[in-house]
């Protein structure tokens, strides 16, 4: 059996790594690396990811491109999903299927992405793992600029599913 809260620090200690994720990124999101993602917190209720206003994540209104934005918000969400299944056993799938977003400010500066729904998005892991059952679970993210405004909210639903 596993230890879920030995793989929850590892899984930490591997993400506070800036050379070790950067790697991870550059390997399994090469856009978030280009887009220059960071994860600038992790614990196991909350996860914050900054990205910055800059030449690859610019549009045409000198602000933060929305798709660069939802990369930055899903990673806040996902990370905390990946603490959860990382080496999990049984082994989990986690797959966003739906997303609802609502702009307030134009994103300029240092962008930061905070989720807070670690706990819940953990509840729905134990489920999965206890009943085999596909679960979706809602994880919001609130984007704020260096002033501590709201530019975004985003809501992911992550389907997390246990492999038998």
């Amino acid at each position: 059996m596993i230890d879920q809260t030995a793989t929850v620090s590892d899984f930490q200690r591997l993400v506070s790594s800036p050379a070790r994720f950067r790697l991870f990124m550059l390997a399994k999101l090469p856009m978030a690396y280009l887009a220059g993602l960071r994860v600038a917190s992790l614990s196991a209720d909350a996860a914050s990811v900054t990205i910055p206003y800059k030449y690859l994540n610019k549009n045409p209104f000198s602000s933060i491109y929305f798709a660069c934005l939802s990369m930055a918000a899903e990673l806040s969400t996902g990370v905390l999903c990946m603490m959860q299944v990382y080496k999990a056993s049984p082994a989990i799938s986690m797959l966003v299927t739906h997303l609802e977003a609502d702009f307030t400010k134009k994103a300029v500066g240092i962008i930061t992405f905070t989720c807070h729904d670690g706990q819940k998005i953990q509840e729905a892991v134990e489920r999965t793992k206890a009943t085999g059952e596909g679960i979706t679970v809602v994880a919001t993210s609130i984007g704020t600029d260096e002033a501590g405004d709201k530019v975004a909210e985003f809501r992911f639903t992550w389907s997390l599913k246990a492999k038998r």
